[in-house]
């Protein structure tokens, strides 16, 4: 359903940064993500400096499904970039460890995945003596906050003159600032505070950190894994992150993860069975990491492949057409559509046409997660 050229549209690859406490298993959990030893996963704080980067493919059970139907052997699921970022302590805003390098590496992400430590085990150190995950994530949080509170600080000077010269643009700024400062001095994520896309846009110059939306990793031990709502560390997360970062919890047991990544697809799910867990965490967290980036994914297929296809929710089947590739873009006729779910159903794609499952879009078709698309080109 599509050609392969000299000149592909390369869209840019969104990331998602693991941050946390030193020692909470963040590179552990890193080097799950992507199937390597990248990471280094000693039992002291700190070893990791720089930050490892990694493409994850995202589990796409509709794709399998496309390939059967388009009978090609090859699939290419969609994919995302993590970032294991360094371990941040307490005063990290002032420089405190490495802290400096650690905000620096945040403002380079899309998205946060915050690694908790939800379990006891004297035998790993904590970078404050004890396990207390909300404690842990007010540190991480803390920090960020004071990060943004300078960064306020610092545009306010940039735009003092501009401000006294009775600036249309900058008084509309400072406005937006004036919210955000209450906000922030609370101790509250900027994230969480209710403001219009245009406010949001006056606010973009300070570059806070935490505009970033952000997922909770609850990371337990394999013990725990098969009675996750008797683990009061997890409770606790998960309350936590609703009602103070409105977000959602997802609980792995990085060590275990880490381990079954030597393993074949098929042996792992085997392996997690047999410890009485239905699904991999780590699945669980690629999607809705995916998902927390405000990605959606449609399809095409050809004659040698089935392929998925990453865009930004909201874009258009023009843009679409030009992530597949340039000429698409430019020479737009129209899209012809069908949903995965319908095209699945009916078993072919002459008995989805026949059924009047087929659409043909314009330009301005909104795609929606899951279209398969035929473009129609000229150039």
């Amino acid at each position: 359903m599509f050609i392969f050229g000299p000149r592909p549209y390369k869209t840019p690859m969104l990331k998602a940064g693991i941050l946390g406490l030193p020692n909470v298993g963040k590179s552990t959990l890193f080097n799950a993500l992507t199937r390597s030893r990248k990471a280094p996963a000693e039992n002291y704080p700190f070893c990791t400096i720089e930050p490892n980067l990694g493409v994850v493919n995202v589990p796409e059970p509709r794709l399998e499904a496309l390939a059967r139907i388009a009978k090609v052997p090859t699939t290419i699921p969609p994919a995302i970039e993590f970032v294991d970022i360094a371990g941040l302590v307490k005063g990290a805003s002032q420089g405190e460890g490495l802290g400096n390098k650690f905000l620096s590496h945040i403002r380079e992400v899309d998205a946060l995945v915050h690694v908790v430590r939800c379990f006891d085990d004297p035998e790993i150190v904590h970078v404050t003596g004890s396990v207390d995950p909300v404690r842990d994530i007010g540190i991480v949080t803390t920090e960020l906050v004071l990060a943004d509170l300078e960064a306020l600080k610092r545009r306010r000077e940039r735009i003092l003159k501009e401000v006294r010269g009775l600036d249309k643009h900058a008084l509309a700024e400072t406005h937006v600032l004036d919210k955000l400062e209450p906000h922030l001095n609370a101790g509250h994520p900027a994230l969480t505070l209710n403001l219009a896309r245009e406010e949001w846009d006056l606010a973009r110059p300070c570059c806070l950190l935490t505009t970033r939306p952000t997922i909770f990793a609850a990371n337990v031990k394999e013990a725990d894994l098969p009675r996750l709502d008797q683990n009061p560390y997890v409770v606790q997360v998960r309350d936590y992150a609703r009602r103070h970062h409105a977000c959602d919890t997802v609980v792995v047991c990085a060590q275990l993860e880490s381990e079954a990544a030597d393993l074949t697809p098929e042996e792992a799910r085997l392996y997690l069975e047999e410890l009485g867990v239905k699904e991999s965490g780590l699945d669980a967290l690629i999607r809705s990491t995916y998902q927390l980036l405000g990605l959606r994914t449609f399809f095409t297929f050809n004659e040698k492949e089935a392929r998925a296809w990453t865009i930004r929710g909201g874009e258009t089947a023009l843009r679409a057409a030009g992530t597949v590739h340039t000429d698409f873009e430019k020479g737009f006729i129209k899209a012809e559509r069908v949903s995965c779910a319908d095209l699945v159903r009916c078993g072919s794609v002459a008995h989805a046409r026949e059924t009047g499952h087929y659409s043909h879009e314009g330009r301005d078709y909104v795609v929606r997660d899951g279209d398969v698309l035929l473009f129609k080109f000229s150039v």
